[in-house]
């Protein structure tokens, strides 16, 4: 098998330009309609909106790697990070910390050139709390390093990159590359996702730490999206990258065979479309939110808020198997009669929607009428 490094023209990407113009076109189309809802918000909506996608990419980032964190302790490390909590709170899973940490860092260093020593820093970052690992540097060994699948001894090998002891040469033509790239023939957006595209299959390609390359280079493209439109994305490529895992490994695979990348191109800036189609339905969401609490303040107790806000917590997905007595007694600390008078309450002045009957009853957020549409 040869793959895209050993080739001749390596790393001289080809793709065709005229194929992929319509995919400039519509995300620039997106890109204008999403710039348009982010000034509709006021400076406490917007810090939420920010803080909801890097909570999303922290999460789903991880979570492509197999590795899961709880929505929590990302919100308490990013809001840690961002010094929006005025005494820091203790976070139970210290790997939580590392990713968020490094989401934070990518958003607020989006428009400094990039070096070795900021992709080393990423790395410490990431793996601030890792052990019995090369951290803050390029892998070493002489081992192959291998994409692989399957039983020990039936592994199927996707990928292998290029040996460590060049990896050091590979790196410093990337990043020279990513610093003086530019697209006289195509606009700002068309730039901006070639770029973003062609520098996550090149830093996927070279593999150059020994862990947490996947998660690094998803942190590169929104980097090279976010220097490229001088301005920070709102959009959590990962989020919509995890929803099909397959199809992401299965097109990186592809890519990684040849040289002509129009294919792999094609569908990443399709993702970072549908990231955004995502980012506008949690900006609506979000409104919506707003429109909610002002028609139903004078319906709410403390604990009713505590309830409430913890279900709008949860996004455009929805409250995981809606609300139950026994998950508001959680949350409230109330009694269990206490709980389903409640939420009876609730249901009744028109806050939350009933469904089941019994033990099985859930409540999910009533959002008629409080639609901007």
């Amino acid at each position: 098998m040869t793959y895209n490094w050993q080739h001749q023209n390596w790393p001289n990407f080809q793709y065709d330009l005229e194929a992929l113009r319509p995919l400039f076109l519509e995300f620039s189309l997106e890109w204008a309609e999403l710039n348009g809802m982010e000034k509709g918000l006021s400076g406490d909506l917007e810090e939420e909106t920010v803080i909801n996608i890097m909570v999303s990419e922290a999460i789903k980032s991880s979570a492509i790697e197999g590795e899961y964190y709880s929505r929590e302790d990302v919100i308490s490390s990013i809001k840690n990070k961002l010094g929006l909590n005025k005494t820091p709170i203790k976070v139970k899973d210290r790997y939580a910390i590392g990713i968020s940490d490094l989401i934070v860092e990518v958003r607020a260093s989006y428009q400094e050139p990039l070096s070795t020593e900021m992709l080393k820093d990423w790395h410490k970052v990431l793996f601030v709390h890792a052990k019995n690992m090369i951290v803050g540097n390029w892998r070493e060994g002489e081992d192959p390093m291998q994409v692989v699948s399957g039983p020990i001894g039936r592994e199927i090998v996707h990928f292998e990159a290029p040996p460590s002891k060049d990896v050091a040469k590979e790196m410093k033509a990337m990043i020279n590359w990513y610093n003086q790239l530019n697209f006289p023939q195509i606009d700002v957006i068309g730039s901006a996702l070639l770029k973003s595209a062609i520098v996550h299959l090149y830093f996927e390609s070279i593999h150059p730490f020994e862990d947490g390359n996947g998660r690094i280079g998803r942190a590169l493209a929104e980097k090279a999206l976010s220097q490229s439109l001088k301005k920070p994305v709102l959009l959590s490529i990962s989020k919509t990258i995890e929803a099909d895992k397959k199809m992401y490994y299965q097109a990186l695979k592809d890519a990684q065979r040849g040289m002509d990348i129009t294919a792999w191109i094609e569908y990443f800036i399709k993702v970072v479309i549908l990231a955004q189609r995502d980012s506008k339905a949690l900006v609506g969401f979000l409104l919506e939110k707003v429109k909610y609490f002002d028609k139903y303040k004078d319906y709410m107790q403390d604990r009713h808020v505590k309830v409430i806000e913890k279900m709008f917590d949860a996004g455009t997905e929805g409250f995981q198997g809606g609300m139950s007595a026994k998950k508001y007694m959680s949350i409230t600390h109330v009694s269990k009669a206490t709980a389903t008078r409640d939420l009876q309450y609730l249901h009744e002045h028109g806050l939350l929607i009933q469904s089941g009957a019994g033990r099985s009853v859930r409540y999910e957020l009533n959002l008629n009428g409080c639609s901007l549409n």
